[in-house]
């Protein structure tokens, strides 16, 4: 597995004056001093809701790489090509505020407007359901983000590979806080940015058993971040064709490439198939049928052509799924078999 990498070289620990300096608990990032940081600001062209555009970016409550605050601001942590950083976003008076800290700060300012969803062209949508119309309406300020950072979504899309969200959160919860390095700048504390690719190679397989993730998830990420570079290139393709490239990896297919382009791209059109709730969602809302499949939710879509991830999206938006018929999953413990 790490044949295809140097050894690491061996890390020195600093010793205080008076013994053996102390570590960290396991799985807790250390906080950063407080920095000024370089700063962005940017005056958007209509409406924009910031927690909205960038929620499908949050992987769970505890995500280390995103965080909510109740002054409104949003933090996210990144790997970037110039390296980590960390980014607050936040609204006042019509004008959007970027801070950023670390190597990556100045990629992600400049970044920034397609971050909130600049590149998207939201008048592009024309509803044809009376409930799409209504949510449309309500909700303005829905943009499709774009981050130009394809393993950031691709990862955590392959620990959601047939398992329960909260399965797949606290894998990417634990690994990123075990594995991750601590946010640059000063950060909400216990954010993270994600592993390098050379240390997602690097990891243990038992660690991966202590997150959750059984053999099957955890080699498709090594084949993945193996081909890192390749993978990021994708980000200045078309989705299409983007989507292609990451499914010639083993364990990649259609569910997966949607969601990351979804993120990485911006797609409007990238519909997640093979999900086992969104056609039923999609079938509820706009026909009256839980029991839709893939197929009659491609049916239903046909309409929005172009278009389709974002109706999706506010068919999610508008609250109108199926109520419960059976208890939800419960999560399955592959570290204690």
């Amino acid at each position: 597995m790490a044949g295809r990498f140097s050894p690491r070289p061996p890390r020195a620990t600093p010793v205080s004056p008076g013994g053996p300096a102390a570590l960290p608990a396991r799985g807790r990032v250390p906080g950063q001093a407080p920095a000024p940081g370089a700063v962005r600001v940017w005056v958007p062209d209509g409406p924009l809701e910031p927690g909205l555009v960038l929620g499908p970016l949050r992987r769970g409550p505890g995500d280390p790489t995103f965080r909510s605050l109740p002054d409104g601001s949003v933090w996210r942590a990144s790997r970037t090509p110039a390296g980590p950083g960390t980014l607050r976003i936040s609204v006042r008076g019509g004008e959007v505020r970027g801070r950023a800290w670390g190597p990556g700060a100045g990629w992600l300012l400049e970044r920034l407007p397609a971050l909130l969803g600049a590149d998207d062209d939201p008048a592009a949508f024309v509803p044809r359901h009376r409930l799409l119309a209504l949510t449309a309406r309500r909700r303005p300020g829905l943009r499709l983000t774009r981050t130009g950072l394809v393993l950031e979504s691709l990862i955590p899309s392959v620990l959601e590979q047939k398992v329960t969200t909260l399965e797949a959160y606290r894998a990417w919860r634990l690994l990123v806080l075990r594995f991750g390095e601590p946010a640059p700048g000063p950060a909400p504390e216990r954010m993270a940015v994600m592993p390098a690719p050379r240390t997602w190679a690097l990891i243990p397989s038992w660690e991966w058993h202590r997150a959750g993730v059984d053999d099957k998830r955890a080699a498709t990420v090594l084949r993945a971040v193996r081909l890192a570079a390749r993978m990021e290139e994708t980000a200045a393709m078309e989705p299409g064709e983007a989507r292609r490239r990451l499914e010639v990896v083993p364990g990649i297919g259609p569910w997966t490439s949607a969601e990351t382009v979804q993120r990485s791209h911006g797609a409007p059109d990238a519909v997640t198939v093979g999900d086992l709730h969104l056609p039923g969602i999609v079938g509820y809302a706009l026909a009256g049928d839980r029991s839709a499949d893939d197929a009659e939710m491609l049916r239903l879509l046909e309409p929005y052509a172009g278009q389709r991830h974002r109706a999706a999206r506010l068919v999610l938006l508008s609250g109108q799924v199926p109520p419960r018929r059976a208890p939800r999953m419960a999560p399955r413990r592959i570290e204690r078999l």
